[in-house]
């Protein structure tokens, strides 16, 4: 299934993916359910989208030199993180950095390649997932 791109279109890549890792905020995110390990985001949390990095694609602490993402923000955008397995086994540089299942903004803004539900939604999604499930982008 392919779909053709426009100047300015910012595209998720299509394919299955499984979900590798799940991040929340503690702070914001009360009795959230899941049979996938959590990861408590701290302050000093990001993702390296940074290709001339080792990093590329992968969580890193701050201080860091490359560019990055933070993970704790003051929007409620990274609430809950579902990570999902694209370029990651390889990581090939230049390739695309992570796909994040996120919060969507009040008005369901376009992310930069990433795919945004609710808060709600997210938080009745986690309780079901677990670590086969799958995530299919068409």
């Amino acid at each position: 299934m392919g779909h053709k791109k426009k100047e300015g279109d910012l595209i998720t890549p299509l394919g299955t993916y499984k979900i590798s890792q799940l991040f929340y905020r503690k702070d914001r995110v009360k009795k959230l359910f899941s049979k996938i390990k959590k990861i408590e985001i701290k302050k000093n949390m990001g993702w390296c989208n940074d290709s001339k990095s080792s990093k590329y694609n992968r969580l890193i602490r701050y201080p860091f030199k490359y560019n990055s993402e933070k993970l704790y923000r003051k929007d409620n955008i990274y609430d809950i993180i579902l990570v999902l397995n694209y370029n990651t086994n390889p990581i090939k540089k230049n390739k695309g950095s992570a796909i994040f299942i996120h919060v969507a903004k009040k008005k369901f803004e376009k992310t930069e390649g990433c795919l945004a539900i609710s808060k709600k939604q997210l938080k009745e999604i986690v309780k079901f997932i677990n670590k086969k499930t799958k995530v299919i982008i068409l």
